[in-house]
C-alpha cells in the first residue's frame, strides 16, 4: 500500500489502532497485510489527535520537534497568535500546533488577577475574538474611580479606560465626581430667639478631595444636609429677628467656617455658603412693611421741612437786597412784568398812556401803598 504525504502535510501512522510514528512528506509503502491506518494532518491547522489523547503523541520525540504545545490551566486563558496575528483565545486544556510553516506565540493570562496588564497591546481588546473575555470601565476627566474586587477596595483609578478579564473575581469600578457641586436647602423652617418662625433658602458649594472617604459614608449627601441644617439652627436660634436681618451677610461666613472644620471627616473641601432668601410669616411681613412706611414718611417730612426753611431763608435774603438796592428792586419788577406779559393773550387799555406806562404806574402805586403801610 502506497501513501503520499505532501509538503504541507504530516501523516500519523497507526497499527491495529495504536500510534506508531509520524510520516514525513514523500511516498511511503506499507505492508498491505498489516492493518495500518494513516491520518493525514494539514500543518496549516492545529494538530488533530484523531480522537486520541494528545499525550500519546507527545512521547514521539521526532513529532514533538514539529509541534508547539501549550497546556492551559483552569484559572488561565491563552491568547494565541500566528505570525504575530491574533487567532483565538484558548480555554483550559492541552493544545498542539504545527510549527512548520507558521510561528505560534502565546500570552498566558491568569484570570485570578482580572486587571489587564499594560504590556498587552490595547489594539487587540476590540477584536471580536476577545470580546467575550474582556470588559472595561471608563473614568472621566473630572472623576476618580474606586476599584473593587469581590466588594473589597483595591485602589483609586485616575481618568482613563481600564480593561479587565472576565473571571470568577467580581470587578466593579465606582466613579466619584470631582467637580464643584451644590447642595441646596430650600424652605428650611427655623425659630429665632424671639420665637419667630421663618424659612431659609440656603446654598453650599463643595468639591470632593478624598474619594475613598466618600464611599465609606452611607448616604453622603443626606448626612451633609443634616450637618448644614444643625449649623444653621445653632446660629439663627441665638439671634433675634432684627439682628438676623442685619447680619444676613454674616450667616454664610459663619456656616462656611463651621463646615470647614468638618472637611477632613467627609473628604470634601467646602468652597462657599450663603443665604439665598429669608422668608418671613405673613403677619410679621405686614408689621415690618408698616414700620418701613412710617420711617420713610418721617424721613420725607424732615426733608420737606428742611427745604421749606431753606426756601424761606432765600426769600428773606432776596427781600433784604432789594430793599437796600432800588435798581435791583426795579429789575425784579421788570422780570415779573415780562412773565405776566408771556401769560396774557389779549390786553385792553383804558385811559391814556402805553401798556408799559400803565403797568409801571400800577406797580408804583402798589409799592407806595406798601411803604405807607409800613
Amino acid at each position: 500500500m502506497k501513501v503520499i504525504i505532501k509538503n504541507d502535510e504530516r501523516g500519523l501512522l497507526f497499527r491495529d489502532g495504536n500510534y506508531i510514528k509520524c510520516l514525513m512528506p514523500g511516498k511511503h509503502y506499507l505492508n498491505p497485510f498489516i492493518k495500518y491506518r494513516v491520518a493525514v494532518s494539514d500543518v496549516n491547522k492545529a494538530f488533530d489527535s484523531a480522537g486520541k489523547n494528545i499525550n500519546l503523541f507527545l512521547e514521539d520525540t521526532e513529532l514533538l520537534k514539529e509541534l508547539t504545545v501549550i497546556d492551559v490551566q483552569d484559572y488561565e486563558i491563552v491568547i494565541h497568535f500566528e505570525d504575530g496575528k491574533l487567532v483565538e483565545v484558548l480555554k483550559s486544556g492541552k493544545y498542539a500546533f504545527w510549527n512548520i510553516l507558521k510561528n505560534h506565540d502565546f500570552i498566558v493570562v491568569d484570570i485570578r488577577n482580572p486587571e489587564v496588564k499594560p504590556d498587552i497591546d490595547a489594539s487587540i481588546y476590540n477584536s471580536p475574538k476577545l470580546a467575550a473575555h474582556v470588559g472595561y470601565y471608563e473614568v472621566g476627566n473630572h472623576e476618580k474611580g474606586i476599584l473593587y474586587y469581590n466588594n473589597a477596595t483595591q485602589k483609586t483609578l485616575e481618568p482613563g479606560r481600564y480593561f479587565f478579564w472576565k473571571s470568577p473575581v467580581h470587578v466593579v469600578v465606582k466613579n466619584v465626581d470631582l467637580r464643584q457641586q451644590q447642595l441646596d436647602m430650600a424652605g428650611q423652617e427655623i425659630m429665632t430667639e424671639d420665637k419667630i418662625t421663618l424659612r431659609l433658602n440656603f446654598v453650599c458649594h463643595y468639591r470632593v478631595t478624598d474619594p475613598l472617604k466618600i464611599v465609606e459614608i452611607k448616604s453622603f449627601e443626606e448626612q451633609l444636609y443634616i450637618v448644614l441644617q444643625l449649623i444653621l439652627r445653632e446660629y439663627v436660634g441665638a439671634l433675634k429677628l432684627d439682628d438676623l436681618l442685619l447680619k444676613k451677610q454674616e450667616i454664610g461666613s459663619y456656616v462656611l467656617e463651621k463646615l470647614k472644620e468638618k472637611s477632613s471627616s467627609y473628604g470634601v473641601e467646602f468652597l462657599f455658603a450663603g443665604v439665598k432668601d429669608i422668608i418671613l410669616p405673613g403677619d410679621i411681613k405686614e408689621i415690618l412693611n408698616t414700620v418701613l412706611i412710617a420711617e420713610k414718611k418721617a424721613q420725607a417730612n424732615v426733608i420737606t421741612r428742611r427745604e421749606e426753611v431753606a426756601s424761606t431763608r432765600s426769600l428773606l435774603n432776596t427781600a433784604k437786597l432789594m430793599e437796600e438796592n432800588q435798581t435791583l428792586f426795579r429789575l425784579k419788577e421788570l422780570e415779573f412784568l415780562e412773565k405776566i406779559c408771556d401769560k396774557i393773550g389779549n390786553i385792553s387799555l383804558t385811559g391814556g398812556g402805553t401798556l408799559i406806562e400803565q403797568l409801571n404806574a400800577l406797580l408804583s402805586n402798589k409799592a407806595n401803598e406798601c411803604k405807607v403801610s409800613k
